[in-house]
């Protein structure tokens, strides 16, 4: 005799990319191509917010958290019951934690101004497991999630 079981609800993807722009590129395409199969389709609102937060994440993880032979993480999960998708870009560095500035319209370094402006919830963590570096990490409604 088999017990039914409750449909698995909760979606996951983790993967460790090459601390490169290259790096960076591939995770946000994935990150990208994993929302459309959720069921946040290519061009909605909440798939473009998301993957947007993922471009600057995983950017900053590269320019600012490289370290020489280490890679950066990338943890996307999403759970259809409170329709909500949770990005998580861990680097080896610690020392250099993420802050919200204001730049010249010429300059660069607006990327976290715009995560703060999109996401509902975001901030930084010790990275998980005891291991070197941090986590920044994002929260954002997905309407449509399967």
């Amino acid at each position: 005799m088999t017990a039914t079981q409750p449909p698995l609800t909760a979606r996951r993807f983790a993967m460790c990319f090459t601390s490169s722009p290259r790096g960076a590129r591939l995770a946000r395409r994935m990150c990208a191509h994993r929302l459309d199969a959720w069921g946040v389709p290519y061009g909605s609102d909440a798939h473009d917010t998301v993957t947007l937060i993922a471009a600057e994440l995983c950017a900053n993880a590269v320019r600012h958290g490289h370290v020489a032979g280490r890679d950066f993480h990338v943890l996307l999960t999403a759970d259809p019951a409170t329709g909500t998708v949770r990005l998580e870009v861990s680097d080896t560095r610690e020392e250099r934690l993420p802050h919200v500035r204001t730049a010249a319209p010429d300059e660069s370094g607006r990327g976290l101004l715009l995560v703060e402006a999109l996401a509902d919830r975001w901030g930084c963590a010790a990275r998980a497991g005891g291991g070197p570096g941090k986590t920044v990490w994002a929260e954002c409604a997905a309407p449509g999630l399967t």
